[in-house]
């Protein structure tokens, strides 16, 4: 009996499987050597073993598959590794988007480390405002750090997989700081809202006690939502295909690999998830059509540029977080690609989180001025331990 070259299943099989698409050029797909034939060569396998209908092979890059259904012994399946089929359907774009990213990703580090060390010991930023830019800027390290270092080994080893325990932990930290973020941004928008409506009564209304109830509630309910989903999707029975169509584990790519149960699931993500952008853009849009109206009463223009400038950082934030994630989730659905969707997610994943300090930083003259004196403060230290190693005293 023929086989395929590295797979150990009867051609014939395969043949019943896409008896009805072009067989001479997904035999050439199978002797392949790359990521994208091995990935291949799982999903005919899969065609072959569990009746799954392969649909939009050759000339794309890149395919999908629609389970028809799970049968019981499918249900005792206990996947090791799922296979992650990446940001773009097109392999030879796969390795020049290392360098780029990982530039992303690194800068995304420095500036966020950075800002939450300044926030921290600069005494004259140790107010409401920098006290959640600190946690805004841990969420944003903390989700991109979930997605970025996994999926930039992947692409340095030309290996796309990550293990089944790997996707669960990766979901989880994901999603509790991206939910995380979502009231943040709210908080930090009631913030201003106190600020430019009650300057004088601002410390008193902001008080320390009540900052950290608007971080640690959003901590507990992101720990507690991320928990019941990631708890629901993995012990749930899984099918023998293992690829996720996407760069990294997110709900929706998963819960189309599960054998049953996939409506429950489906609910909880869509009533949570319809909770938290309503709830906190309407918290953003309320404080904001407040602050305006307050701003508008003010008598003098210079009060008034000064109050705008406090939101304009805050808003190029709110723009860029909330504009990527309606272009991903309110556009039809007929107009959805994977790679136009996984660029929308990689913006929001990797190139946020790079872009918040500097937002915050540039158009900041308060964290411009800290960062000067953090630098001087770091120069005349290295100063004195120059001379003291000498045995001289420092100049005047």
């Amino acid at each position: 009996m023929k086989m395929t070259k590295g797979i150990g299943v009867d051609i014939k099989d395969v043949g019943v499987a896409v008896f009805n698409y072009h067989f001479q050029e997904i035999l050439l797909y199978i002797r392949g050597e790359t990521q994208r034939s091995k990935v291949i060569h799982k999903s005919l396998l899969g065609c072959a073993m569990n009746k799954w209908e392969p649909r939009d092979f050759p000339p794309r890059r890149y395919w999908t598959v629609s389970r028809v259904a799970c049968t019981d012994k499918q249900n005792l399946t206990l996947l090791k590794e799922f296979i992650l089929m990446g940001i773009t359907g097109l392999p030879e774009l796969q390795a020049p988007l290392f360098g780029p990213l990982l530039t992303v990703y690194l800068v995304s580090v420095v500036g966020n480390l950075g800002l939450i060390i300044l926030t921290k010991i600069d005494s004259r930023l140790q107010t409401p405002m920098y006290f959640f830019l600190r946690h805004l800027a841990f969420t944003d390290l903390g989700y991109s750090t979930a997605v970025g270092p996994k999926m930039l080994v992947n692409y340095a080893v030309d290996q796309h997989t990550i293990s089944f325990n790997g996707c669960a932990t990766q979901l989880t930290f994901f999603s509790i700081f991206i939910i995380n973020e979502i009231f943040i941004l709210s908080a930090m928008a009631y913030d201003r809202y106190v600020a430019i409506r009650n300057p004088l009564l601002y410390t008193a209304v902001m008080s320390q006690r009540l900052c950290q109830v608007l971080v640690v509630m959003p901590y507990l309910y992101s720990v507690s939502l991320s928990l019941l989903t990631i708890m629901k999707i993995f012990l749930s029975s899984f099918s023998d295909y293992n690829v996720i169509k996407h760069f990294y584990c997110d709900s929706l790519p998963l819960i189309a690999l599960l054998c049953s149960g996939t409506d429950e699931i489906r609910l909880i993500i869509l009533i949570f998830s319809a909770f938290n952008l309503v709830s906190s853009l309407l918290t953003v849009l309320v404080s904001y059509i407040l602050i305006s109206v307050a701003i508008f009463r003010m008598n003098s223009a210079e009060g008034r540029h000064k109050a705008f400038s406090t939101c304009g950082s805050h808003l190029a934030v709110i723009a860029l977080f909330y504009g990527t994630l309606f272009f991903m989730y309110v556009q039809p659905k007929s107009t959805h690609s994977f790679d136009t969707d996984n660029m929308a997610a990689l913006f929001y994943t990797l190139v946020i989180p790079m872009l918040n300090p500097m937002i915050y930083s540039l158009r900041n003259k308060e964290v411009k001025n800290a960062l000067r004196r953090t630098w001087r403060k770091c120069a005349n230290i290295d100063i004195l331990q120059r001379y003291c190693r000498f045995g001289s005293s420092p100049p005047q």
